[in-house]
């Protein structure tokens, strides 16, 4: 298995279009083998499912992510565990314990110029419109 997450400093970063990298973790007997880095090199939103699916991503661990690319994701076969925030390295851990918190509606409707902000948790408030 190979998982990628919405990666920044350490920690999930919460909307997947705008993510700059995903840290992949490959797994091998439920247990991590290999972590890496992988640059988006400023592709967004749909394109990222591509570049995932390229990469052999297998699952996806991220926080927000709108319509679309959840169906890109799974017209890719990549199973998303979205509406995830904290550690990366803690979530992954989670994930194969069992016992990762996610949320299987999750859904982000971003509208104009606004981008999340260090620390934002996808909860609604201004002008994003997040269902988690």
């Amino acid at each position: 298995m190979r998982i990628a997450v919405t990666y920044e400093d350490g920690k999930i970063f919460q909307h997947f279009g705008h993510t700059e990298q995903f840290k992949v973790y490959d797994i091998e007997d439920d247990k991590i083998h290999l972590t890496s880095m992988l640059d988006t090199n400023g592709s967004g939103h749909g394109a990222l499912a591509g570049m995932l699916k390229e990469n052999r991503v297998t699952t996806l661990i991220c926080g927000g992510i709108g319509d679309g690319a959840k169906r890109a994701l799974a017209e890719a076969g990549i199973k998303l565990y979205g509406g995830v925030s904290g550690d990366a390295d803690q979530a992954v851990h989670g994930l194969l314990a069992g016992s990762l918190k996610y949320n299987p509606d999750v859904a982000c409707s971003h509208h104009g110029e606004h981008h999340h902000e260090e620390g934002h948790s996808c909860s609604g408030h201004g002008e994003h419109h997040c269902h988690v």
